[in-house]
């Protein structure tokens, strides 16, 4: 681990939360201190088994530690303070291993319990930034105090850039995870159904599947036309022809989002000509990238990409301008091209345009879009583009206008395939953008 860069990413930090502060101040806040909490752990409705715990982002953002009921008090102009909670246990391990590239860079006050931290706390007026008001308020802060709307937009806002220490986590983060794609895909190949090949990429980036960042869509032929598709069909597959799979890793906080799409030999010849046409323009796509550039209009370049596909492979018939009219890419992409990515899969901020918080919503033909963003140098997100037949939406289109232009009985045809998606992480940069991903294939 590069302690350098750890250092670096910590005086960042401080430079960002002061300004936060200090903007915050300016409209009437009055904080001299940010506490972050981690979070607290949940249980299951009238049981005793916990939830998997993830810690809060903004927290992650200064600490690698995904434990709960942990702190970090930010002051301006004084070394951070981490309140490391380890309660006396014997049922759990509560240990917290101290590495000594990120301990170095707190203060260090160890505890026994939460309620230990009141007496710990400066006699300053503190923002409590996490996910329970109720403990903020029994250490005696006001719900003006608790998430101010100010501070968390700033702070939002500023997430979509990131440091040399956090790039290093995710280009880190995607090597692991297409460890875990090459065994997948072989896996596949192989015949394996989608528990298997679940096994198989678990086992090849060597990760337990609470430790993902989020669950994997392992998807087969039909179940790769549902795109948050969340089961693992355990039924053998040797006859199975598509794989969709979307899977990551996480690294100290930090996630990979990448998804792959692969056939056999004896898969539709179209299908397998989508795939590759898709394949090509998803790397077209990154290379369009440049700061100044907005997200919006790399979605709309993927659904004008799109609707040519749609035309050179018959599946709809009609003029580029009649399938726009009718948009007719939305279809067969009905999500956005990717989103912010970082601590959080969906990482925040994504529809802000300021950080006062001001939001820059999606075009009105495209409202699943989750980033609209400014692109900046170090932002990083993902490229996603996907073609899918999904009967829920095709099928109450047949008698139509817009169904008039679609060729019906190849769509008959591929409905067996599923779907595409292919997705890389891409950081921005002034000349060309680096694919976090492509970079270790």
């Amino acid at each position: 681990m590069n302690a350098s860069n750890f250092s670096k990413h910590i005086a960042r930090l401080t430079q960002i939360y002061s300004t936060a502060l200090d903007q915050c101040n300016a409209e009437g806040g009055g904080f001299d201190a940010i506490l972050l909490h981690s979070g607290s752990e949940h249980h299951y409705f009238a049981d005793d088994r916990g939830i998997p715990f993830q810690a809060f982002g903004h927290f992650c953002h200064w600490l690698p530690v995904n434990r709960p009921n942990q702190f970090v008090l930010f002051c301006p102009g004084q070394k951070s303070v981490y309140f490391q909670v380890v309660p006396n246990d014997f049922w759990y391990d509560q240990s917290i291993d101290m590495e000594d590239w990120w301990a170095e860079q707190f203060n260090v006050i160890r505890l026994s319990s939460v309620a230990e931290l009141g007496q710990h706390l400066p006699g300053k007026v503190i923002a409590y930034l996490g996910a329970q008001p109720e403990l903020a308020k029994s250490l005696g802060l006001e719900l003006s105090q608790i998430n101010p709307g100010r501070l968390t937009a700033y702070l939002d806002f500023c997430r979509a850039v990131k440091s040399d220490y956090e790039l290093d986590q995710l280009r880190e983060a995607n090597r692991i995870a297409l460890q875990g794609h090459a065994a997948a895909r072989q896996c596949f190949i192989e015949g394996g159904n989608e528990y298997e090949i679940h096994l198989a990429f678990l086992r090849a980036c060597d990760i337990l599947e609470n430790e993902s960042p989020y669950t994997n869509i392992v998807a087969l032929d039909e179940k790769s036309a549902i795109l948050h598709y969340q089961f693992k069909r355990r039924e053998p597959a040797e006859a199975a022809q598509v794989l969709l799979i979307d899977a990551g890793c996480r690294l100290h906080g930090y996630g990979s989002d990448i998804t792959r799409t692969h056939t056999k030999d004896e898969a539709h010849p179209v299908f397998r000509s989508l795939l590759s046409s898709m394949e090509r323009l998803e790397q077209d796509l990154v290379t369009q990238i440049k700061p100044g550039m907005a997200y919006q209009e790399l979605h709309d370049s993927a659904l004008d990409r799109i609707t040519s596909l749609l035309i050179e492979h018959d599946i709809c018939k009609g003029s580029k301008d009649d399938l726009q009219e009718q948009q007719l890419a939305q279809l067969f992409m009905p999500h956005g091209v990717g989103h912010l990515l970082g601590i959080q899969v969906h990482d925040v901020g994504g529809h802000q345009k300021d950080s006062a918080g001001n939001s820059s919503p999606p075009s009105k033909h495209s409202p699943a879009l989750r980033n609209t963003r400014i692109m900046e140098e170090n932002m990083v997100f993902t490229v996603e583009p996907g073609l899918y037949f999904i009967p829920l939406l095709l099928e109450q289109e047949r008698n139509t206008a817009r169904g008039r232009l679609i060729n019906w009985s190849l769509v008959d045809e591929l409905y067996p395939c599923g779907g595409i998606r292919v997705e890389d992480n891409v950081r921005v940069r002034r000349s060309a953008a680096e694919n976090l991903t492509r970079q270790f294939e």
